[in-house]
């Protein structure tokens, strides 16, 4: 969603924005209009099917050799690491700018996987190590993922800016219920996988006292990565014989998610790894308390004690005692839902492609004096 609402907002400023994209079902048309300045490019590279991600490094070529047919363009902006590997030697070899966006990083070997990442291919290791070291700029999300970018993947911090997300305060708005009625429920949104942590929200809700237990909804996808792992969670909430509290209700449409969030009583943010969590700041906007993991950009995205709760530990016991006390005293939770509210107005996405736009200019433009310049004037 990133990618789709700073396109909108360049677009807005005045520029031409084309996205570029894996085609993975024939029925898919070969380009989509999405505003008359924004296009969606469906590109022919693997079959024309789902993949797992850990297969998407053997159509990097193809991938590349596609993109070739296509521009000329002022910058070419990759998301992700086969993007970058399929885009960097072609922008070489146009002469034409490359920034590199990660949003995950891979864990090298030695990462325990009690932390919520698995091991990756060499070939990712090594290339995105690459992409940081050889881009002419890398774009973080956060300073959690520009410090991992400098230190895990060598990039030169002369190279590397934080441009933050931002966040639709006009879909994601503050419900004009004064109370939730009964107990209610409290929301997960999240990919459905062991890096999101889920067995620690549903932990944790089992911890909270049973008088004053809400339901626990949890919207997400299953990832195609990690088979069975659905059928765990609900294991694990029936051996903890909450299994009847606990409700998958799958992916949902951007607007009934923002009204899922709005009527929540609070959004958890069990996550072992976030590079910043635009989760956090979708419920900032929504006027809803986050308790979320002390992990990554988590501690930017949430203001701890001011715009929700922050947890460094991960014993269910303490995310209980957290969310009962919330729970229990609606003029704290009444004062983090203001806070966080207030906080969400400062960040949209205007804002944030104004300072993409600036990393751009600092690339195209002669004369121009760099980007860090021009970010903290923005």
């Amino acid at each position: 969603m990133v990618v789709r609402h700073q396109a909108e907002a360049l677009a807005a400023a005045g520029h031409s924005v084309e996205i570029l994209t894996r085609r993975s079902s024939p029925e898919i048309a070969r380009k989509v209009q999405l505003n008359p300045r924004v296009s969606l490019r469906f590109l022919d590279a693997g079959p024309a099917a789902p993949a797992p991600k850990g297969d998407h490094e053997d159509f990097i070529d193809a991938f590349r050799q596609r993109m070739s047919a296509l521009g000329p363009y002022d910058v070419i902006h990759s998301h992700h690491w086969f993007s970058g590997m399929a885009a960097l030697p072609l922008a070489r070899e146009l002469g034409t700018p490359h920034v590199q966006s990660f949003h995950s990083i891979a864990a090298e070997e030695s990462t325990s996987l009690s932390a919520g990442e698995r091991p990756e291919s060499a070939g990712r290791l090594a290339g995105e190590a690459w992409l940081a070291r050889e881009s002419d700029a890398v774009v973080a999300i956060s300073a959690a993922e520009a410090e991992t970018v400098i230190h895990r993947l060598g990039g030169p911090r002369d190279r590397v800016v934080i441009v933050p997300p931002g966040v639709d305060g006009a879909l994601f708005r503050p419900s004009q219920h004064t109370a939730r009625p009964g107990r209610g429920y409290v929301l997960v949104a999240a990919r459905l996988q062991p890096l999101k942590g889920l067995d620690l929200a549903i932990e944790a809700l089992a911890a909270v006292p049973a008088a004053i237990r809400p339901e626990l909804v949890i919207a997400g996808d299953a990832s195609g990565d990690f088979n069975g792992y659905v059928d765990e969670l609900r294991a694990l909430a029936a051996r903890l014989g909450i299994a009847d509290t606990v409700r998958f209700i799958g992916p949902q449409p951007r607007i009934k998610l923002a009204t899922l969030f709005r009527e929540a009583r609070l959004v958890l943010i069990p996550s072992h790894s976030e590079t910043y969590g635009l989760v956090a700041l979708e419920a900032a906007a929504s006027g809803v308390p986050v308790v979320a993991a002390a992990s990554g950009g988590l501690r930017e995205a949430v203001v701890h004690g001011s715009t929700g709760v922050v947890i460094e530990s991960r014993n269910p016991t303490e995310w209980a005692n957290a969310i009962s006390q919330l729970l229990s005293e609606p003029a704290l939770a009444h004062s983090l839902s203001v806070a966080a509210r207030e906080r969400a107005e400062t960040l949209d996405w205007p804002r944030s492609a104004q300072k993409l736009l600036a990393v751009y200019r600092a690339l195209v433009l002669p004369g121009t004096t760099g980007w860090q310049h021009e970010l903290a004037i923005a």
